[in-house]
């Protein structure tokens, strides 16, 4: 609970004329104006406010009820909020909502349930698609099955006619059947693309039992064609939808390989068609060897190419090791019960030094995914040497995820000046993964609270589809709670995702959500606070989340969602 100050209301209202408006068009009436809210403008110049005026699709008025009415005119729409907060509209800074549109309409499994629960799922979606030739979805929880994986024989049990492939929660692991093995020609002579990383686990005569990792899953999805231009451009109109109905205006897409070869194609068609409805930064990824050489002039073309007034691929994003319950994310110890596997980056220290100093001699941002600790050192490294070698580049650096982190990155973070960006939901306690790690690793998880006190920016984002929630992982309120509590959304005696001490405050998810998810983006002169000038992007809640309790956030539903002044989402609509 905080109490609210209003910063520049009706006593000052002559100041705020003077420093909300832009005199020279002081006289002409506003478009909109939004009346007797709670403002939270994320702005440290002027927090709270009680009105907004737009005009043109920008801010021109942020200030008092007695104000504000200066900009009312014949053709002014009006609106009383009745007391109703206000943001800046919410970013998400890591999705996947092109790829993403090949999931919207699947099979998504409930991450917290169990193996059982997931079969008896499968079972029922192959009765309700009886004519689908391939059932698809993804949402399981691989450490559930302990340290061998789920089986092809446990969806066989269920589903043995056709084929069936599921991705795991973080998109980092498949789980086929039988049919679908012998669709994709997997068998004991298939060899392993790079053993210990991306490979089929097997059984004690080597044949692989069902469980795929890394790049064999995604593999098997391009030869399954779960992923193809027009299931991808039909459903990312469904995923923007969803966004714009949890107050998101804008969000970075984190990119995916699968969907490069049609993706400025997906963006040009959903642009066209007006079905854009959020502000999109894009990437592109490189995520093996065999792409360095290629990866620097792709994504110069694509920056150069793809100058949209609502989307631009601009960012070069880089996978560089897997997930810890994959036991494939970079260590610096061997992982519990696996002697000799510390996990795998994808790149040398030799490589990601030199891709990413050549990105940052092109002015290009980069976007790394790094779970484990000496992921992270070793990415820092490379940007330390990046910064020193182009120290005037204006090429911003984030890395992604962040899951294991040790003392020493927190202040090399804050020194180099690199933005964290992570997935606050994830912060609920992970009762499957502590098996994999040490107890020191596992009290080192997401710390959120002790990047925040050291001046790291953080930068928050739904990694959907693999949120492991579904399309509700979307929702910043959701994620706020869990980044708040470190607990269960809802759950008050709910274990707590040690350390507690990495509990994060409500002002710092939210401007993870709002002006530092713009700083990460590279238009935080455009969105991100209620700030006259910037872009009306803005969400209106039912209740005030400041005054609501930790355990009920995720509950509060988005009234209304501005983007550029036009309500692209209305409760009850």
């Amino acid at each position: 609970m905080v109490s609210i100050r209003y910063f520049c209301l009706a006593a000052v209202s002559s100041a705020l004329i003077s420093c909300s408006t832009n005199t020279s068009i002081i006289n002409k009436s506003a478009d909109l104006v939004l009346s007797n809210a709670q403002v939270y403008t994320v702005d440290q110049n002027q927090p709270w406010a009680e009105a907004i005026a737009v005009k043109e699709g920008k801010i021109v008025f942020v200030g008092s009820n007695e104000a504000v009415q200066s900009w009312v005119g014949e053709g002014t729409k009006q609106q009383d909020l009745q007391g109703k907060l206000v943001l800046p509209g919410f970013i998400d800074s890591h999705a996947h909502p092109v790829s993403g549109g090949a999931y919207v309409r699947s099979l998504a499994l409930d991450t917290y349930a169990g193996p059982e629960d997931w079969l008896k799922a499968i079972a029922v979606y192959a009765v309700v698609n009886p004519e689908a030739p391939l059932l698809f979805g993804y949402g399981f929880l691989a450490s559930s099955f302990g340290l061998d994986g789920p089986t092809a024989a446990q969806l066989d049990s269920v589903v043995a006619d056709r084929p069936v492939f599921i991705l795991d929660e973080g998109f980092h692991g498949g789980w086929a059947n039988t049919k679908a093995m012998e669709l994709l020609n997997i068998n004991k002579s298939t060899s392993d693309p790079v053993p210990g990383f991306s490979y089929y686990k097997r059984d004690a005569e080597g044949n692989p039992t069902g469980y795929f990792l890394e790049g064999t899953a995604f593999e098997a999805m391009e030869k399954l064609d779960v992923i193809n231009a027009r299931r991808v451009t039909v459903g990312a109109n469904d995923v923007f939808d969803i966004m714009n109905s949890y107050g998101i205006t804008a969000v970075f897409d984190a990119g995916a390989s699968d969907v490069d070869e049609f993706q400025v194609e997906v963006l040009d068609k959903l642009y066209e068609q007006g079905e854009l409805t959020l502000r999109m930064v894009a990437s592109h990824v490189v995520d093996s060897v065999d792409k360095l050489d290629t990866a620097i002039e792709k994504i110069k073309e694509k920056k150069k190419n793809t100058k949209r007034p609502m989307y631009h691929i601009n960012t070069l994003k880089i996978m560089n090791d897997g997930t810890i319950e994959g036991r494939t994310a970079g260590m610096f110890e061997d992982y519990q019960g696996e002697e000799g596997n510390n996990g795998a980056t994808v790149f040398s220290q030799e490589q990601l030094n030199s891709l990413i100093t050549q990105a940052g001699g092109e002015e290009i941002d980069v976007h790394i995914h790094a779970l484990g600790e000496r992921t992270i050192a070793e990415s820092l490294t490379a940007i330390e040497k990046a910064k020193k070698m182009h120290p005037n580049s204006t090429a911003r650096y984030a890395i992604t995820h962040v899951q294991v982190i040790r003392d020493e990155e927190i202040q090399r973070f804050t020194d180099l000046g690199v933005t964290v960006q992570s997935t606050p939901l994830w912060a609920s306690y992970d009762t499957f993964g502590e098996q994999y790690v040490s107890k020191d690793q596992f009290n080192r998880y997401f710390r959120f609270n002790s990047l925040k006190q050291a001046g790291v920016k953080m930068a928050f984002g739904s990694d959907y589809p693999a949120t492991g929630a579904g399309t509700l992982g979307m929702s910043p309120l959701y994620n706020i709670e869990i980044g708040h509590t470190r607990q269960d959304p809802g759950e008050p005696n709910a274990k707590v995702q040690p350390n507690e001490n990495e509990r994060l405050d409500l002002e710092t998810l939210i401007k993870g959500y709002t002006i530092d998810g713009a700083y990460q983006l590279h238009m935080e002169d455009q969105i991100g606070s209620i700030t006259v000038g910037k872009f009306a992007d803005m969400v209106v809640l039912e209740d005030n989340l400041f005054e609501t309790s930790p355990y009920e956030i995720a509950k509060i539903k988005v009234e209304q969602t501005f983007l550029g002044g036009e309500v692209v989402y209305e409760r009850g609509q």
